[in-house]
């Protein structure tokens, strides 16, 4: 029995590298965020105008521990998972937690490329987004480094560097690589 998770910030490629991995391993993928959308019935942004923050981290909690019951599973968190409750340590009691680290600058970048709709980014100049970027990095970090592994993805920007990503990601997650 195998279970995933992939933590980081919004925009660090934790959907990209979770379906590349997931084809690599045959371990069945699922995006955090897509599920509880799928169990809700609304979008994240719905979510998030509905019931405000606190109301859709509860419905996060929530649905992390049903999702995270399932086995030989790679489950792409979304960015604030591990920074509410006790999800990191939940987390790190079901699975193996690989953090994708990418710098403000790649992240800000990605985020303007990006076609989701974020409800944290909504409305943002470029300057205050990587203000913005920058700042959350800098709470959210002390969770997203309790992951069992980092793994740098700040140069993940073709197809080819997506599959070096899973390669490396494949050697860390190896039985007897020691944590």
């Amino acid at each position: 029995m195998e279970r995933i998770f992939l933590i980081g910030y919004m925009g660090a490629g934790k959907t990209t590298v979770g379906k590349a991995l997931a084809k690599t391993t045959g371990l069945q993928f699922y995006d955090l965020d897509w599920y509880i959308e799928g169990r809700m019935l609304k979008t994240v942004p719905q979510i998030f105008a509905e019931l405000g923050e606190e109301g859709f981290r509860q419905i996060e909690h929530r649905l992390l521990h049903e999702v995270a019951e399932f086995e030989n599973v790679i489950i792409s968190c979304g960015g604030g998972t591990p920074c509410f409750f006790d999800n990191i340590d939940y987390m790190n009691k079901q699975g193996q937690v690989v953090y994708l680290k990418v710098t403000p600058e790649v992240l800000c970048k990605h985020l303007k490329m990006g076609k989701t709709e974020r409800p944290l980014l909504k409305g943002k100049t470029e300057e205050e987004l990587l203000t913005f970027v920058t700042t959350q990095l800098a709470s959210r970090s002390p969770f997203y480094e309790q992951a069992n592994y980092t793994l740098d993805v700040s140069l993940m920007d073709n197809y080819e560097k997506i599959k070096i990503t899973v390669a490396e990601l494949l050697q860390l997650l190896k039985p007897d690589n020691p944590i």
